[in-house]
């Protein structure tokens, strides 16, 4: 009786340490993940939003300097500092695991 005992008594052991091991950090990493989630989409959302802006100011308040041939201009300015910004987000990621 004592031996079926402690043999119940591993076997709950190994389940908590199991449990421990895989199912708490899981748990952890969600909430990382989901804040890691809503931030991506904040930033996007906010960076074609200054994309837009950045744009519709060259393209108005340059006056007629970006008008006739010169009206893709505006269109390479914001894709230019729009790539500079990706570049400069990019080299700022420092945290590569949980």
């Amino acid at each position: 009786m004592a031996e079926k005992n402690g043999i119940a008594d591993q076997l709950e052991l190994i389940k908590a340490y199991a449990r421990q091991q895989t199912l708490d950090p899981l748990k952890g990493s969600g909430r990382w993940v989901g804040m890691g989630l809503l931030g991506s989409v904040l930033l996007v959302v906010g960076g074609v939003s200054m994309t837009l802006a950045l744009l519709r100011v060259l393209q108005e308040e340059t006056g007629t300097n970006f008008t006739g041939n010169l009206s893709w201009v505006p269109y390479l300015l914001t894709m230019t500092v729009l790539i500079a910004v990706m570049v400069l987000l990019g080299l700022r990621i420092r945290k590569k695991t949980l």
